[in-house]
C-alpha cells in the first residue's frame, strides 16, 4: 500500500501518522518529492481502513500494490535511485557508468596492466573475479583471497573503486575494502546470501539469473533491501533460451521494463550475454539508447592467453575504441561517463 500526502502537509503530521502506522507493525518507506511525499507500507495491511486513512486532512491518496516487491517498487519510490560508490562515482540517472576489467584476476603484472588500461580509456569502476563460480569442477576457480589482494593493490594503483563477486557469505569480512560486492547469476536466489547482504551498508550488484523472470529478480533485489540496504544496482547479463549461437540471448528489453518497475539503476554485461568477443562493442552501445545506466564488460590484455573467458573479453585497444564511440552515444542521450 501506498498513502500520498499533499504538499501542504506538516512535518509533524508525517512524523505522528508515521509513529502510528509502525505501531501497527508495519515498515515504511518515505519518498519526498517536489510537490507529494510518499509513504509506502510493508506488512500486513489488510486490517487498515482505507477510508479512515482517505479522511485524514493531510492525505491525497491511498492505493494497494498488487506486486510482491515493496520496496524496488518505484510506485514506493518515483525518484530514481543514485547509489553512491565510496564517494568517488555514482550509478544512477545522469551518468553511465563503465564498470571494465578481466574475468579473472590472474597475477599482479596483468590486473595492474587491465586497470591502467581500462582507466586512460575513461572506465569508471575496476572489476576482477577473485571468486569464479565455474559450470565444470576442472575449471580454474579463481585465485580467492590472493585474487582479492591483487585486485585491491589494483585499485591503490589506479584508484577506481572495484566490483568483484561474492560466493559465500563466510568470507563477507575479505571484502572489507571492495566498493560493490557482485552477486552472480547462479546465486541471484541464494536467499541467505541476500538476506546477510541486506545488514551491510555495501552497494551490492545484482546479476539476473541464467532462467529468472524480470519479477523473480526483482524479488531477489527486495530480499537485500528488506534487510535495511538498498543500493541495489541490477545487472541484465543475458538468459538462456533455446538459442546456441551466443552463450546467452541478451534480454535488452528488460531495461525499459524495469525502469518502469522499479528505481533500482539498470546496467548491462554484454559480454556474458554472448560470449563472443565481436558481439561486445555492438550490444554495448545498444544498452544507451535503451535507458541502462552503465555497462560491465570484461577487457584482458591477452585474451588468447586468458585463463578464462577469453573468448568475450575486448582486448585494451578493442575497449579503448568501444569508449570512444560510447562517449558520443551517451552526450547524445544527455549523460555522461563519470
Amino acid at each position: 500500500m501506498i498513502i500520498v500526502l499533499n504538499n501542504a502537509t506538516k512535518q509533524e503530521d508525517v512524523d505522528s501518522f508515521v509513529e502510528k502506522l509502525h505501531s501497527d507493525g508495519l515498515q515504511t518507506h518515505i519518498s519526498a518529492g517536489e510537490h507529494t511525499t510518499i509513504i509506502g507500507l510493508v506488512g500486513d495491511t489488510s486490517r487498515l481502513d482505507i477510508g479512515t486513512i482517505q479522511a485524514l486532512p493531510f492525505v491525497e491518496d491511498v492505493k494497494r500494490i498488487s506486486e510482491p516487491y515493496k520496496a524496488a517498487n518505484r510506485k514506493f519510490h518515483p525518484m530514481d535511485t543514485i547509489v553512491d560508490i565510496s564517494g568517488k562515482t555514482k550509478i544512477g540517472e545522469g551518468t553511465f557508468s563503465v564498470i571494465a576489467g578481466p574475468c579473472s584476476v590472474e597475477t599482479e603484472e596483468q590486473m595492474t596492466e587491465v586497470a591502467r588500461d581500462v582507466k586512460a580509456s575513461g572506465a569508471t569502476l575496476l572489476r576482477g573475479g577473485a571468486f569464479k563460480p565455474r559450470t565444470s569442477p576442472y575449471s580454474f576457480q579463481g585465485l580467492e583471497g590472493r585474487g582479492l589482494e591483487l585486485l585491491l593493490l589494483a585499485k591503490k594503483e589506479v584508484g577506481l573503486p572495484v566490483v568483484t563477486e561474492i560466493m559465500d557469505i563466510n568470507t563477507l569480512d575479505m571484502f572489507a575494502d571492495v566498493d560493490v560486492i557482485q552477486v552472480g547469476a547462479r546465486n541471484m536466489q541464494n536467499f541467505n546470501l541476500l538476506k546477510e547482504l541486506g545488514k551491510c551498508d555495501k552497494p551490492i550488484l545484482l546479476k539476473r539469473g541464467l532462467a529468472n523472470t524480470i519479477q523473480e529478480w526483482l524479488m531477489s533485489a527486495e530480499y537485500i533491501m528488506a534487510g535495511g540496504n538498498n543500493n541495489v544496482i541490477l545487472c541484465e547479463r543475458g538468459i538462456r533460451t533455446f538459442e546456441t549461437k551466443t552463450r546467452n540471448t541478451l534480454d535488452i528489453s528488460a531495461v525499459p521494463m524495469l525502469k518502469k518497475l522499479t528505481h533500482l539503476p539498470v546496467i548491462v554485461d554484454p559480454s556474458h550475454a554472448t560470449g563472443l568477443s565481436w558481439m561486445v562493442p555492438t550490444l554495448a552501445k545498444t544498452a544507451v539508447p535503451a535507458g541502462a545506466d552503465g555497462i560491465m564488460v570484461e577487457v584482458h590484455n591477452d585474451p588468447a592467453k586468458a585463463w578464462c573467458d577469453g573468448d568475450q573479453s575486448l582486448d585494451p585497444k578493442q575497449f579503448d575504441d568501444l569508449m570512444k564511440d560510447l562517449k558520443k552515444r551517451v552526450e547524445f542521450e544527455g549523460k555522461k561517463i563519470v
